[in-house]
């Protein structure tokens, strides 16, 4: 890290956040020529890109963090802020806020799908608003949408094979979701599995039999662990699991009734194998392929689509979680935390915690509301790239980091069997030395003001 006259100017965050209000007010607040300048930076962006900013600023890592007490540079200025400010969340916030509503002027609103041609169930219909909130090109929702990525690829390596024939490489279901975020996700009453006092998560791992009313979301009769019983919309919008629906345009009813269904078991058309692609865990990435991908016995066709790099609902989760933490419950956290869990199908936060939590006064304190704002944060942004850098500046992640990745037998066909959880491998983060990441020593050579960050 490079010295330039004090902790805070050090972090660069706040001079990057005067650059983008500078910015703002000269680009446009929305892009008119949608044929060839699409993805081009806009005001909101610009906001946005600040708000994210001051968010890292304002979180435990950079703010407050005694760890790096003794990070200073070769002159003996600190290099990070270890006193604690509460000013920065309530920069966080308004930045956020200013964020969203130049967001909202400029059309922005969360995504909801338009419906069918087909007949499909209100169940569907909503994992669909949720699919293609990522997966839509150029929806409402995406503030800014990134059209140089290949997401056709990332599909490719998400996608489980559903039909005989095509390409083996055209579906290699590489991605895979650990147990952990499996388990994450809230129960169909938007709790945890762990509060929910009407439904027993208890034995999660043991079987249960579909039945015909949940046919739109696991195949009926297919047997299956508790744990995907039972769940939120956005646990089966997000991810696919052996017995699973995975409905999409091709549908071999034209409808979500006998539709395409994951086969996971080993040998099995999306099941592990001794040799070529298989996914590690049991459960495949369905969040980033969109629907309107088919499959043919030539082989899988995919529409790429631009990555989105920031949605309406991030900013609204960041709004909550700086506001909780400037002010605790007050209307505007739960207000912005509830708009996006009652687009998931679910009920209010208060509500929720009132009618089926058995830690009901939880939402009501600063500290379970912050608990509920990051699942709220970890479920909504799964599988965007957000994950990772949250659990790093709510200096979570040397607890999380450091926990076994785990999935079901995959390499079992027996289903007794396949439902036993296993240790894939073991993480190692190290704190705080992971928190920060190395500095090449070339760069080192070549300034030798830089001071390599602790640990390396």
């Amino acid at each position: 890290m490079l010295a330039s006259g004090g902790a805070d100017d050090c972090i660069i965050l706040w001079d990057l956040a005067k650059l983008l209000d500078e910015a703002a007010p000269n680009l446009p607040n929305i892009i008119t020529d949608r044929t060839t300048e699409l993805g081009r930076i806009t005001k909101p962006v610009a906001l946005a890109i600040k708000a994210k900013l001051l968010l890292m600023a304002a979180s435990p890592l950079f703010n407050g963090n005694t760890d790096y007490a003794s990070f200073k540079d070769h002159e003996g200025v600190s290099l990070m802020p270890t006193t604690f400010s509460a000013d920065k969340w309530k920069l966080a916030a308004d930045a956020a806020k200013f964020a969203i509503d130049a967001a909202e002027a400029a059309g922005s609103k969360l995504y909801v799908f338009p419906g069918s041609t087909f007949k499909l169930s209100d169940s569907t219909n909503l994992q669909l608003t949720l699919r293609s909130a990522i997966t839509e090109r150029w929806n409402e929702e995406h503030v800014w949408a990134n059209p140089n990525t290949n997401t056709d690829f990332l599909q490719r390596t998400a996608m489980p094979k559903l039909a005989n024939g095509g390409a083996s490489g055209d579906a290699r279901m590489q991605l895979a979701a650990p147990l952990k975020i499996a388990e994450m996700f809230y129960t169909s009453n938007g709790v945890p599995i762990t509060e929910d006092k009407l439904l027993n998560f208890a034995n999660k791992y043991s079987l249960r039999t579909a039945l015909k009313k949940e046919r739109f979301y696991i195949k009926e009769g297919h047997e299956t662990a508790r744990l995907n019983f039972d769940r939120e919309p956005r646990f089966y919008a997000d991810l696919g699991f052996d017995g699973g629906v995975w409905y999409k345009y091709d549908s071999p009813s034209n409808s979500d009734e006998n539709t395409w269904v994951v086969e996971g078991k080993f040998t099995q058309m999306a099941g592990a194998t001794h040799v070529g692609y298989y996914n590690e865990t049991g459960y495949y990435l369905k969040k980033v392929v969109d629907w309107n991908m088919t499959n043919s016995t030539n082989g899988v066709s995919y529409r790429n689509y631009p990555w989105p790099q920031i949605r309406l609902a991030d900013l609204y989760l960041m709004y909550a979680e700086a506001v909780n933490e400037t002010q605790g419950p007050v209307n505007d956290v739960y207000e912005y935390l509830d708009r996006v869990r009652k687009r998931a199908g679910l009920k209010g936060t208060i509500e929720s915690w009132n009618l089926y939590s058995n830690n009901p006064s939880k939402p009501t304190t600063k500290d379970g509301l912050r608990e509920i704002v990051h699942q709220e944060r970890l479920i909504e942004m799964a599988f965007e790239g957000s994950r990772y850098w949250d659990l790093k500046r709510w200096k979570k992640a040397a607890e999380v980091l450091n926990q076994p990745i785990t999935g079901w037998s995959v390499f079992q066909a027996n289903t007794a069997d396949y439902y036993r959880a296993r240790t894939i491998f073991t993480q190692n983060f190290v704190a705080p030395r992971d928190y920060l990441a190395p500095i090449r020593n070339y760069e080192i050579t070549v300034n030798p003001k830089l001071v390599q960050n602790p640990g390396w």
